[in-house]
């Protein structure tokens, strides 16, 4: 009876000591697998964080190209400031004419000394402020040869082609006081020199003359011979100066 009891107990241990070794093994097992997982978890994390990190410098490029593009459209604003600036430069011509420009009705018109040369003789248009306030003038005056007019029983024409500029004098700005004088140098091509089928040369009475930036005409007294042909240019004027010219 002790003999088989003790058989027993040591089969009962022996059956304990093997399930505890299972058990023991399991353990091992489960631990084992766990730094798998944990570093599968681990490199799916880097992975996560490598994407993110390449998303972030998608977007960081995707920053530097809206800044890129910001900084386009500032340019196209530069555009836009050097087109305003372009206009402002036309505005500028307006400004510096002044906002003081002699009206036509406060205008005297003259031709003053003249000097003939080969081909050509050139005068002196010259204006006088008859206002008791100063005024302005600036650029170029508009000059064509007039033809009839007061005196002749035919209304005054243009005729031919109108000066053209010619920019030999720089334009600056002229204020007339009270009395005071400006002119502007024209030359006046003669007729003769264009065969008389290209020219159709005619007698003209008048220099019609726009002051610089009015919109109406001084009529000037003048005796000339003009081409009628508006292809052919005789007339040449410069910007207006101060003074009379001599």
């Amino acid at each position: 009876m002790n003999l088989d009891r003790f058989v027993q107990a040591r089969r009962a241990a022996a059956a304990l000591g093997a399930l505890v070794g299972t058990l023991a093994l399991c353990t091992a097992c489960v631990g084992a697998s766990t730094p798998g997982t944990t570093s599968t978890g681990t490199g799916t994390v880097v992975a996560k964080t490598s994407s993110t990190g390449t998303g972030t410098g998608g977007a960081t490029g995707g920053g530097a190209t809206t800044t890129s593009g910001t900084g386009s459209t500032t340019g196209s604003g530069g555009g836009t400031g050097g087109t305003t600036g372009g206009t402002g430069g036309t505005g500028g011509s307006t400004s510096n004419a002044g906002s003081n420009t002699c009206l036509v009705r406060y205008l005297n018109g003259t031709v003053g000394a003249s000097q003939g040369t080969a081909g050509s003789v050139y005068v002196n248009i010259v204006f006088k402020n008859l206002n008791n306030a100063p005024c302005t003038l600036y650029g170029y005056p508009g000059v064509s040869f007039g033809k009839g007019g007061p005196g002749t029983g035919v209304t005054l024409t243009q005729v031919g082609a109108p000066a053209d500029k010619n920019p030999a004098v720089a334009k600056t700005l002229v204020t007339l006081q009270p009395g005071g004088y400006a002119y502007a140098t024209l030359q006046i091509g003669d007729a003769g020199n264009y065969p008389s089928a290209t020219c159709n040369p005619t007698p003209t009475t008048y220099l019609m003359v726009y002051p610089p930036n009015t919109s109406n005409q001084l009529y000037i007294p003048y005796t000339s011979t003009a081409c009628t042909s508006s292809s052919v240019v005789t007339l040449h004027v410069e910007a207006v100066q101060a003074g009379t010219g001599g």
